[in-house]
C-alpha cells in the first residue's frame, strides 16, 4: 500500500496483500457484461430520481440547524434533507433513543 492511504493502520494476511499488490498493478479485469452495466446504471438514476415533491412543516430551529450543517457540507439543503431520508429509509441510519427505561 502506498503511504498516505487510509488502509495504512489495518494488517493484512498475505492473501489480502497480494489482492491489494495485483490491484495496484491494474491486473484486475472487469466481469461486468454491457447489459449488466446498463442495469446497473439505470438502477442508479432511478435510485437518485427526484420525481415527488413533499412539503413538510418543521421549526425555524431545525431548518436553521439544517441550512448549517448543509452549508458545512457544501450542498444545498434540500439535497442534505433529501439524502438523510434516503439514507433512514435505506437502514443505513438508525434512529438512537434519548434515553432508555431501566428493565
Amino acid at each position: 500500500m502506498r503511504k498516505g492511504d487510509k488502509l495504512d493502520d489495518i494488517e493484512l494476511d498475505s492473501e489480502e496483500q497480494k489482492i491489494v499488490r495485483d490491484f495496484e498493478a491494474d491486473k484486475f479485469d472487469s466481469v461486468l457484461t454491457s447489459q449488466r452495466r446498463e442495469e446497473v446504471r439505470q438502477a442508479a438514476i432511478n435510485t437518485f430520481k427526484k420525481d415527488k415533491r413533499i412539503d413538510i412543516r418543521i421549526s425555524s430551529r431545525d431548518l436553521e440547524a439544517l441550512q448549517r450543517r448543509a452549508l458545512a457540507e457544501g450542498m444545498p439543503y434540500q439535497t442534505l434533507i433529501a439524502s438523510v431520508l434516503h439514507n433512514y429509509v435505506a437502514g443505513q441510519l438508525r434512529e438512537t433513543p434519548l434515553y432508555r427505561i431501566a428493565e
